[in-house]
């Protein structure tokens, strides 16, 4: 096991800590929103109650997911809160963690349109923080 110094100056980027977060999540076997709650979570996004509906997607969730996505998105939160300083605003991380935190089994037949809905399923997540976890 290969042990990793923070300390490291390769590790000084904050966008290299990022991007090998992101890699992680992009690299596992099942996204972190396993494949049978994608479409359920893209059509609870589009609905009236999509709050609501989005807490119960996420409670539905295996424990080990759950407590990952919320300690992942708490901290995203957190980022959010310096918005002013490094330009990741709700968007911009739903841009950056959406596809990675949440995509479909099987390549969509339009790529564009399903990126959207994961971003904003991250953005809502985000938002309403709180009311969800």
């Amino acid at each position: 096991e290969e042990r990793v110094s923070l300390a490291d100056p390769e590790w000084s980027d904050v966008h290299v800590v990022a991007g090998a977060l992101k890699l992680f999540f992009r690299e596992l076997p099942e996204p972190l929103v396993p494949y049978r709650l994608f479409d359920p979570f893209i059509e609870a996004i589009n609905r009236q109650e999509q709050i609501k509906q989005v807490a119960e997607l996420v409670q539905s969730l295996p424990p080990a997911n759950y407590a990952t996505l919320r300690y992942l998105l708490a901290h995203l939160c957190r980022v959010m809160e310096r918005a002013d300083v490094n330009r990741m605003t709700c968007q911009n991380i739903g841009i950056v963690f959406g596809p990675t935190l949440l995509r479909p089994e099987r390549e969509p037949g339009s790529l564009a349109a399903d990126m959207t809905q994961q971003n904003q399923a991250v953005e809502l997540l985000l938002a309403h923080f709180d009311c969800i976890f």
